[in-house]
């Protein structure tokens, strides 16, 4: 029996209760840093595994890590389970049914995610039980991906320094390795405090911190000219100041999102922009204060690692489909606008896209995409300056469903999802084993590794003296 075999007979006989675990962390959808009954599923899951278990690290009280095992190399799983506001959502349905209005839900589907890393874990755990050596095998629950960067205040803390290689993964439409980077993210948010004053009767005693906030967003929409293409700058007002047009708002708040494909572009563009609201102030008689919300590194990709993940994608194939997953998808796929639609095989070989035409569910696997720079961030890029790592994306939804989306949460506890999560379970797995058992390939990826880092060393977006953030 080859290895990929018996990780999947470890995978599919505990199938039930990491269905379990995932469904019960999509019923309790918490927010970043506040993941608190998804975290303890998480540990007692582990616990009941035999891994030992910290929580409570690099300041964080919803980071949790696993441990199995002992020696070198340490493989590192990397988990997530926060959700999103916004987008609560019955499960396995084709309409719009929200469970609590403005509630929120698991719109990237980290349900999956960290109970797909974590099922890769205890398969690992288990076949290092059958044929013994020196390996540790680490679960690393990660608070805040979506907001906040989680994994970035855990590698500011060292929690990755002595880890060989890093797996992970994220649902997706397509079974295939991620050749992409991201890009590096800075959030903060601009806090003005102006003056109150009677809009008709004494408006010259009032300064506006709202007229504040619009000005530096005037004056951001400017800088975009003036910025490289590849950068992204979002904003979103936060605390307008009240509901009253007859009082001048004496408080305003604006989050604002700065990404490029490089930290130091980052950190030019953010100075310019913290340069506009400073000059706001200037022009409205208001006073200043800037709150970090978070940061995120750029990714560094690794050949080696996601040639060696290929073939355990290849090795693996696809799940198979009912005729009640086609037609669920089908569905789903009709609440798509047509441009959704005619966008889900953007990007794909010629080839596959005719393998796919006509198709909601993509049971082919496509060929790997040259190495691109995604439009998104993830904190996972901070694990990347850190140590080799790799991803992968497997079918958890219909073609075409965009992330962070009602549709997503649907989907998210359905057998399509839970398929494509046992999937990157064993690919995780896999990938883990093959290299244990080829140190050549680890040594490989690090001398990759090196070479892209090209001298650089990881320094953090986080700024010195930041408080970790607390429940």
């Amino acid at each position: 029996m080859s290895f990929q075999e018996k990780i999947s007979t470890f995978i599919e006989a505990k199938k039930d209760a990491s269905v379990a675990l995932s469904d019960a962390i999509w019923a309790v959808p918490e927010l970043h840093f506040q993941e608190k009954r998804s975290m303890q599923y998480m540990k007692e899951a582990l616990e009941n595994e035999g891994f030992q278990t910290e929580v409570g690290l690099a300041g964080l009280d919803t980071a949790l890590v696993g441990t199995f095992g002992s020696g070198k190399p340490v493989i590192a799983f990397l988990g997530e389970y926060d959700a999103l506001p916004g987008l609560s959502q019955k499960g396995g349905v084709t309409t719009h049914e929200p469970l609590e209005n403005g509630g929120s839900g698991h719109g990237c589907g980290h349900n999956l995610l960290g109970t797909g890393a974590f099922a890769a874990a205890v398969a690992v755990k288990d076949y290092l039980e059958q044929h013994p050596q020196s390996a540790t095998i680490r679960f690393y629950g990660c608070p805040a991906e979506e907001n906040g960067s989680g994994k970035a205040y855990m590698a500011k803390a060292g929690l990755f320094d002595d880890v060989d290689i890093a797996i992970s993964w994220h649902p997706g439409t397509f079974s295939t390795v991620m050749t992409c980077s991201s890009l590096a993210n800075y959030a903060v948010t601009f806090k003005f405090t102006g003056k109150s004053a009677h809009a008709a009767a004494a408006p010259h005693l009032g300064r506006s911190a709202l007229d504040a906030v619009e000005l530096m967003n005037v004056g951001v929409n400017y800088l975009r000219e003036h910025i490289i293409p590849e950068a992204r700058v979002h904003y979103a007002i936060t605390n307008s100041g009240g509901t009253s047009p007859n009082v001048v708002q004496p408080y305003a708040e604006v989050t604002y999102l700065v990404r490029a494909p490089k930290k130091q572009q980052v950190q030019e563009i953010y100075q310019r922009v913290e340069q506009i609201a400073k000059g706001a102030t200037l022009m409205t008689g208001t006073s200043l204060e800037i709150d970090f919300e978070g940061a995120a590194s750029n990714l560094i990709t690794n050949k080696t690692l996601y040639d060696a993940m290929y073939q355990q994608i290849l090795e693996i194939g696809m799940p198979d489909y009912t005729i009640e997953d086609e037609q669920y998808a089908q569905a789903i796929f009709n609440t798509f606008s047509p441009e959704v639609q005619a966008s889900s095989l953007v990007g794909l070989h010629k080839g596959d896209v005719q393998q796919l035409q006509g198709k909601v569910i993509a049971d082919h696997i496509p060929r790997m995409l040259p190495e691109f720079i995604m439009g998104g961030s993830t904190d996972v890029g901070d694990v990347s300056w850190n140590v080799p790592t790799v991803q992968c994306t497997t079918v958890c939804m219909a073609l075409g469903t965009p992330l962070h989306t009602w549709q997503v949460v649907s989907q998210g506890v359905t057998p399509i999802a839970h398929k494509g999560m046992l999937q990157a379970a064993k690919i995780m797995a896999c990938t883990a084993i093959e290299l244990l058992g080829n140190p050549i390939l680890i040594e490989e990826a690090k001398k990759e590794w090196q070479e892209r880092l090209d001298g650089e060393t990881y320094e953090s977006l986080i700024p010195e003296g930041t408080m970790s953030p607390k429940l």
